[in-house]
């Protein structure tokens, strides 16, 4: 059975399993909104990889961690935010400057905010990772 909010659950089985030191991890359900966050994670580095194993449900992600992620989680509510407005956001959710990212979806797909911040396109943030 799941909760109420999947991708909460996803990030939160995430955090716990790096803090414990579990080399893999398994995210079910699966959804293209985890899955662009995974792709995410996978493009800073924060993880080793993930594939996507289908169960005849909805599926499920099998993630490789590699002991890189402190802490991350999802932001709720979903704040929008400008091109020029990450700092501000930044500061809320990161411990210092320019360490950890920020994942925002915009208009042009689910981005780190320092790819946004390079297209110069805004969006909302919707989850964080140090």
């Amino acid at each position: 059975m799941t909760g109420n909010d999947p991708f909460a659950s996803a990030l939160s089985a995430l955090n716990n399993a790096e803090s414990v030191g579990h080399l893999e991890q398994t995210v079910s359900p699966a959804s293209n909104e985890i899955g662009s966050v995974l792709e995410v994670f996978y493009d800073r580095g924060y993880i080793d990889g993930f594939s996507f194993v289908d169960d005849g449900k909805a599926g499920e992600f099998e993630v490789e961690l590699k002991g890189a992620i402190n802490e991350c989680g999802p932001v709720k509510p979903r704040y929008s935010a400008g091109a020029d407005e990450f700092e501000k956001w930044e500061k809320r959710f990161l411990p210092a400057r320019d360490y950890g990212t920020l994942v925002v979806t915009t208009s042009h797909g689910v981005m780190s905010h320092y790819e946004a911040r390079e297209e110069g396109v805004g969006g909302q943030v919707i989850a964080y990772v140090y």
